[in-house]
């Protein structure tokens, strides 16, 4: 298998989506840039199309069929109606399109498509705000990994895992801070 169709089958996983395919592309199968980048992008969309126009009928067809579905999806979508839809629904498009932009852990396209489902969203509208957002991630999550390889060119490793300690360390501070 051709290290390109890796990125892209990495790209429309549920967990990790372009999040993981693109540093994967670039730092460890030394691929173009922007191929990974595209590639990524068209490899995350691809499910999530999918999802919006036939995850309310796959799931209840599922749900039926197996118990341990019913528990997984019933588990997603407890966690994203709990976490997500209240903060989504007050700016709707907008906020979905950021909500899937921003590079974190379960805030991704697939989510996405989940959160437009729930709050029965107009499909046009989902698939745009998707767009956009996978398009944001695909871009932060570039320029991220082309920062890290520069920080590492010009300063040493050392210097790229303290930056990465002390923000995981933000992090975990500001999580724990709400």
């Amino acid at each position: 298998m051709s290290d390109i169709f890796t990125t892209f089958l990495l790209s429309m996983m549920p967990i990790g989506e372009l999040r993981l395919a693109i540093p994967i592309g670039i730092l460890v199968y030394h691929l173009d840039v922007v191929a990974v980048f595209f590639v990524s992008i068209v490899g995350n969309l691809l499910p999530t199309i999918f999802l919006l126009f036939f995850l309310k009928k796959i799931s209840a067809y599922l749900c039926i069929k197996s118990v341990l579905f019913k528990k997984i999806f019933s588990w997603w979508e407890n966690k994203t109606r709990e976490k997500h839809i209240t903060k989504i629904q007050k700016y709707e498009i907008i906020g979905l399109a950021l909500f899937v932009a921003v590079p974190l852990p379960l805030t991704g396209a697939w989510t996405g498509a989940l959160l437009a489902t729930l709050m029965n969203l107009p499909l046009k509208k989902s698939l745009l705000a998707l767009v956009f957002g996978v398009f944001g991630a695909g871009l932060i999550v570039t320029s991220l990994v082309l920062l890290g390889i520069n920080i590492e060119q010009y300063f040493g490793w050392q210097m790229l895992v303290g930056l990465l300690l002390i923000l995981g360390l933000i992090y975990i501070y500001f999580k724990k801070s709400k």
